[in-house]
C-alpha cells in the first residue's frame, strides 16, 4: 500500500477543467468601459466595471461598451438646397454613450444607427436653407443639427456632443458663378466709395468758393500760389490761366 492519498487523473483533468473555468469567467474592464449582463437571458440590473468581474460562462453574456467620445466622419451626402442648388456636403459627430444598458437594449447597434440617423438629418436639415446660408451660418445649423440628433439619439442611452459641417463642395459652374458675383459686389462698393468722394470733394469744393468769393483778393493769391507751385518744378514753358469772365469782357469791347 502507498503511504499517500493516490490521486487518479480523472481528477487531475477535472481540476484543470475548474481551473480553466474559473480564469477565463473572470473579465478585465478599462476606466472607459462597462459590461452589460445577461444572466440566462435576463438583463443584469446594472452595467458594470470598471475592474475585474466574473462572467459564469454558459450562465452569462457579456457585452462590452466603450464610454469614449466616438468621432464619427458622416459620408458626403448629395444635397439639393432650398434655392434648388446641388451640392454634396460632408459633416463629423461627435458622441458617446451615457447610458450603457439602453444602448445595447433599446436599438440594435447603435454605431451604425446613429450614423444612419446623422445622414438623414443632415440631408433633411440643410435641404431646407438656402446656399448663401449654408456657406456663411455654419454655426447656426451645425447647433440645429446637434439638437435635433440629440433629441432622437437620448432614448437609445446616447448623448451627441457636436455636429461639424466640414466641407461643401459646389459644381464647377456655381463655383464660377459664386467669384463672379463676389467681383461685382467688389466693383459696386468701389463705385459707391468712388462717389461718396467725388461728393465730399465737391462739398468742399462749394465750400471753398464761397470763402473765396467773399474776398476776391483770396482769388489772386491762390493764383499767385498756383504759379509758384509752377515753377518750383523747373518748367521751362509755364501756362498762364486766364479766366473766362476775361475773354466775354474783351468779346464785348470788340463787337
Amino acid at each position: 500500500m502507498n503511504g499517500g492519498l493516490g490521486v487518479g487523473p480523472g481528477v487531475l483533468i477535472f481540476v484543470a477543467i475548474l481551473a480553466f473555468w474559473i480564469v477565463s469567467s473572470i473579465k478585465i474592464l478599462n476606466e472607459y468601459e462597462r459590461a452589460v449582463v445577461f444572466r440566462l437571458g435576463y438583463l443584469h440590473d446594472k452595467a458594470k466595471g470598471p475592474g475585474p468581474i466574473l462572467v459564469v460562462f454558459p450562465i452569462d453574456r457579456m457585452v462590452r461598451v466603450s464610454l469614449r467620445t466616438v468621432v464619427h466622419d458622416v459620408p458626403p451626402q448629395d444635397v439639393i438646397t432650398r434655392d434648388n442648388v446641388s451640392v454634396k456636403v460632408n459633416a463629423v459627430v461627435y458622441y458617446r454613450v451615457m447610458d450603457p444598458k439602453k444602448a445595447v437594449v433599446d436599438v440594435e447597434q447603435f454605431h451604425y444607427a446613429t450614423s444612419q440617423l446623422a445622414q438623414t438629418t443632415l440631408r433633411a436639415v440643410l435641404g431646407q436653407v438656402e446656399l448663401d446660408d449654408l456657406l456663411s451660418k455654419r454655426e447656426r445649423l451645425n447647433a440645429e443639427l446637434q439638437q435635433i440628433l440629440d433629441r432622437h439619439t437620448d432614448p437609445w442611452g446616447v448623448k451627441v456632443s457636436a455636429v461639424e459641417v466640414k466641407h461643401v463642395d459646389l459644381p464647377a459652374e456655381m463655383q464660377r458663378a459664386i467669384a463672379k458675383q463676389a467681383e461685382a459686389e467688389r466693383e459696386k462698393r468701389a463705385k459707391i466709395i468712388h462717389a461718396e468722394g467725388e461728393f465730399q470733394a465737391s462739398a468742399q469744393l462749394a465750400k471753398a468758393a464761397e470763402v473765396i468769393s467773399a474776398n476776391p483778393t483770396t482769388l489772386q493769391l491762390r493764383y499767385l500760389q498756383t504759379l509758384t507751385e509752377i515753377a518750383t518744378e523747373k518748367n521751362s514753358t509755364i501756362i498762364f490761366p486766364v479766366p473766362i469772365d476775361i475773354l466775354d469782357a474783351l468779346k464785348k469791347k470788340i463787337a
